[in-house]
C-alpha cells in the first residue's frame, strides 16, 4: 500500500477514536435498531474508515483502490481491531 495511504489510514483511525463521542451518539439515536450497542459502534467505526479509506485513495492516488491495496487496508483494521474495541 502507498505510504501516504496507509499514515492517512492511521490517521483516520485515530480520528475516529477521538471522536467517540460521535459515534455514541449516533448509536443512541438509532439504539432501538441496534441489539447488541457496541457491535452497532464497531460497524459505525467500520464504515467510517472504509469510507475514508476510498476517498483518501481516490484524492491521493488518483484512482479507486485495488483488491490488494483493501486486503492491505483490512489488514490495518485487523491489527488495531482490540483498540478499536477498548474505545467503544
Amino acid at each position: 500500500m502507498d505510504k501516504r495511504l496507509e499514515e492517512k489510514i492511521n490517521e483516520k483511525i485515530g480520528e475516529a477514536l477521538a471522536n467517540m463521542s460521535e459515534i455514541n451518539q449516533i448509536a443512541k439515536s438509532l439504539e432501538r435498531l441496534a441489539t447488541d450497542s457496541n457491535q452497532f459502534k464497531y460497524g459505525i467505526v467500520l464504515g467510517r474508515l472504509y469510507n475514508s479509506f476510498h476517498y483518501q485513495s481516490r484524492r491521493i492516488l488518483k484512482r479507486d483502490p485495488t483488491q490488494e491495496e483493501f486486503v492491505e487496508f483490512v489488514q490495518i483494521l485487523s491489527k488495531r481491531q482490540d483498540e478499536i474495541l477498548n474505545n467503544l
